[in-house]
């Protein structure tokens, strides 16, 4: 993290110069001096605006250390196929979201590193992104309306998703969807969910979420 943020301030610094360097040089009328400086400064603030992307997003995003618990959910049935889903996260306070099916999934984005940036010295980085539920029956899929939760807010900048649009602008970061398979909701049930390098894993925490996997097919 030391490495991106000195980066980024000398980028930044370089970016100031090279803009002072040209309004001065056009002030001295010395139209080469001034050509060449302000495409230097063009280029310093393009490699800026990508490391303050870089910067803002992984203080947003949440450190990824091996294989580590993220949240925990528990449901409670409220009407046929209508459950409450609680998400407990450590350091916030529980979320409460209405989910209607029999299953239910949660998605997140991850950012990992290749070269060249891999020199920065990062760790992998994530965010939780949805929660959805579904029907186990196709016909009830189609017939039946879905319901699907946004776990963070839009940002601004975002890593992820320049990554993904614009690659070339990005390199070295990788970025990519983390989704737990489609497991059965119940009344009382309690999953656990981990975050692996590449997956999301939802676990039974207790008898309830054990005996709903138990009669899933």
């Amino acid at each position: 993290m030391t490495t991106l943020l000195t980066i980024t301030a000398l980028a930044s610094l370089m970016t100031l110069y090279l803009f002072g360097r040209t309004v001065a040089s056009a002030r001295r009328r010395r139209p080469v001096r001034a050509s060449a400086s302000g495409l230097g400064c063009v280029l310093s603030a393009a490699v800026l605006s990508g490391f303050l992307v870089l910067t803002m997003s992984y203080f947003g995003y949440q450190r990824l250390t091996g294989e580590q618990l993220v949240t925990r959910v528990e449901f409670s049935r409220v009407a046929p196929y209508e459950y409450r889903a609680r998400l407990m996260m450590e350091g916030q306070r529980d979320r409460f979201f209405l989910l209607t099916g029999d299953e239910w999934q949660i998605d997140a984005r991850l950012v990992s590193w290749k070269p060249p940036a891999t020199i920065l010295g990062l760790e992998p980085i994530y965010r939780l992104e949805r929660l959805s539920g579904r029907y186990a029956e196709v016909d009830q899929e189609r017939e039946q309306p879905r319901t699907v939760h946004a776990l963070t807010p839009k940002p601004l900048l975002d890593v992820w998703t320049v990554a993904r649009q614009f690659p070339l602008l990005m390199p070295g970061v990788d970025a990519y969807y983390g989704t737990a398979t489609y497991v059965p909701m119940a009344d009382g049930a309690i999953y656990e969910v981990a975050l692996s390098r590449d997956a999301l894993i939802a676990r039974p925490a207790n008898d309830a979420a054990r005996a709903a996997l138990s009669r899933w097919d």
